[in-house]
């Protein structure tokens, strides 16, 4: 999981209709983010965009960026990551930042990040496009075993590529659309080296 951290104040969970959580009756509950307080009219020239980030809930307006989080005991909150890069496999909900932050415990990996892929079975499948630390290698199962101990089965990687270097822009942030075409191709290079009399 994500960090665990207080929620502020003006800070809200909302559920899926937009309805504020109540924090000690919700305790384990996965909501969006919402921060009250001064909050901008909107985006410029962007009025979809500003109407789903700038909502009103019971009179008061709120930012809502997209992050997830669950709600723990004590006003706190287990941050998930951002809706937008939510993978859906078998119906459940991972979170991309979850996984990752399991993966980067393994000594082998420097960076890594996790995307979505399509899956016939599942609609999508978890993969991961890491890059490794000098002199190191890596396979899928070596990595899914040792997430066993972090993370639920379901939120374990299918696919692996192994990359020079993990999609970053100049900031360093993530570029989730590239590490999906990465991951994809990676997968179906792998898939095309598979004798399917063996399977």
């Amino acid at each position: 999981d994500g960090p665990v951290v207080g929620l502020g104040p003006g800070s809200v969970v909302l559920d899926e209709d937009n309805k504020i959580l109540d924090m000690e009756t919700n305790v384990g509950r996965t909501g969006r983010l919402a921060r009250g307080g001064s909050v901008p009219v909107g985006y410029y020239k962007d009025p979809a965009k500003s109407a789903a980030t700038f909502i009103e809930v019971d009179g008061a307006r709120y930012s809502v960026p997209g992050d997830f989080a669950r709600i723990e005991e004590g006003n706190r909150v287990t941050l998930l990551g951002r809706g937008s890069n939510c993978v859906n496999t078998g119906g459940e909900k991972v979170y991309p930042e979850e996984v990752e932050m399991a993966i980067k415990h393994h000594d082998a990996v420097y960076d890594v990040l996790v995307v979505g892929i399509p899956d016939e079975k599942y609609g999508q499948a978890v993969a991961a496009v890491a890059e490794l630390r000098e002199g190191h290698t890596l396979e899928l199962d070596e990595l899914r075993d040792f997430l066993r101990a972090h993370l639920s089965g379901y939120k374990l990687p299918r696919s692996l590529t192994i990359v020079d270097r993990v999609p970053r822009n100049a900031t360093g942030k993530a570029q989730y659309p590239a590490a999906k075409e990465i991951a994809m191709a990676g997968f179906a290079a792998k898939a095309a080296t598979v004798d399917p009399t063996t399977v």
